[in-house]
């Protein structure tokens, strides 16, 4: 067992959601407490509890990490990627299971992480080092490679307070990459910082792992997550659902990505007419430049509707609307139908989008539905790749095919309603 950096067991993590918040008090906010106790008994007697729930965000999670591999770890958002890091690194305490590190642990959970805003950039880095058990010469040898990394040369007597987040991340990524921990944590780096400083960070995470440091490594960009992993964790509602190679844990996470959104997050305005799923339908492993992009949307009208229209739109992270597509159907029969939009020259680069759905019927709005349906375009050539060019404030309008499907009907069959 000496070759394990990382070991769990059987972890797991679960929060409180609803229920009456406690805060600490001072001494006299406590004697008025105890004192009024009896008065809001009293007040209470024949109201129901407030509601209360439990949500567990991490639930029997067990693996091992061996010294010196690099494993990644994806899944959706809310999944329990960052938990399990934040568990990991011990900022947060587990409600069962058990953590075993064996080795000095970095970490880039989010921007600024272990920083002190009050502090300048100097002295950040050698607080640091010092946290990881560093002494001051080891600190100093390696102060001007953060620095040069960080590229806050003439900022590094500056409170981080005043640093943008641009300026924050690239500090925090040199100093949790440069001061040599054994065991090295990061969720998400590639997520800020422009396109030059994500190669860079990619770059000398390639260099960690080849210095046999140990790497955990979250991220939605399967295309670094398979070209610095080997090993790849899957998670999923706060279950490790896959444990096996990168490429067979990238294809399991990416199949999973097309199940419907489930019909309680999509509201619809119009008495007949209610929407039940949401799918995307894109075979990213296959993924060249530019192909198409196919939505599907299971709806059930209780009667037959006239002009029904639909518009999607694809929100980058930023949130610009980069295209909208908008089709319209003369006539959607009664019952349950399958709705699928299909825009064939998007040109979206790479990288995380959101999803806007709007559905008028008779010209009047039914749906609007933000962040319904994230995906995420990937291993795409990005040298070819290029930005679809604003013609307005909501972007690029792109047009786009609509067919009413059965809805027993699979995909491969095409069976067409009349």
């Amino acid at each position: 067992m000496s070759d394990v950096a990382i070991e769990v067991t059987g972890l797991g993590k679960r929060y409180r959601i609803g229920g009456p918040q406690e805060r600490y008090k001072r001494f006299t906010e406590t004697v008025m407490h105890t004192l009024s106790a009896p008065v809001r008994r009293l007040r209470r007697i024949g109201q129901p509890p407030p509601p209360e729930e439990m949500s567990w965000a991490l639930r029997d999670v067990s693996f091992e990490v061996g010294q010196g591999e690099v494993v990644g770890i994806i899944g959706r958002n809310g999944a329990g990627k960052s938990t399990l890091l934040k568990i990991i690194s011990r900022i947060t305490e587990p409600t069962e299971g058990r953590v075993r590190l064996r080795g000095r642990v970095g970490s880039l959970l989010e921007v600024g992480t272990g920083f002190h805003p009050e502090l300048t950039g100097r002295e950040n880095i050698y607080l640091n080092g010092a946290i990881l058990g560093m002494t001051r010469a080891e600190i100093e040898r390696k102060f001007d490679e953060i620095v040069d990394f960080a590229e806050i040369e003439k900022f590094i007597d500056t409170p981080v307070k005043r640093y943008s987040s641009g300026m924050y991340v690239r500090l925090a990524f040199a100093v949790a990459a440069h001061l040599e921990p054994e065991i090295l944590l990061v969720d998400e780096v590639l997520a800020v910082g422009d396109a030059a400083f994500q190669k860079k960070c990619l770059g000398k995470m390639g260099d960690v792992a080849g210095e046999g440091r140990t790497v955990l490594f979250v991220s939605h960009n399967m295309g670094a997550i398979q070209s610095l992993t080997r090993r790849t964790l899957v998670i999923d509602r706060g279950r490790l659902v896959a444990d096996t190679d990168t490429a067979t844990a990238v294809q399991q996470y990416l199949s999973t990505r097309n199940q419907p959104t489930e019909a309680h997050a999509i509201r619809s305005r119009h008495e007949a007419f209610r929407v039940d799923a949401l799918r995307f339908n894109y075979d990213l492993l296959e993924s060249g430049f530019n192909r198409p992009l196919t939505f599907e949307i299971d709806v059930t009208a209780d009667r037959p509707l006239h002009e029904v229209s639909v518009a999607l739109s694809a929100v980058n992270s930023l949130g610009a609307r980069l295209l909208t597509s908008e089709r319209t159907l003369p006539r959607l029969p009664a019952g349950k139908s399958r709705l699928q939009v299909t825009i064939a020259d998007h040109r979206l680069p790479p990288g995380n989008y959101n999803t806007i759905v709007g559905i008028l019927i008779g010209g009047v709005t039914a749906v609007y539905e933000e962040n319904v349906l994230p995906f995420e375009l990937s291993d795409v050539d990005v040298d070819n790749a290029f930005i679809v060019k604003r013609r307005d404030r909501i972007g690029a309008f792109i047009p786009a095919q609509i067919r009413v499907l059965e809805p027993t009907a699979s995909l491969d069959e095409k069976k067409w309603l009349p």
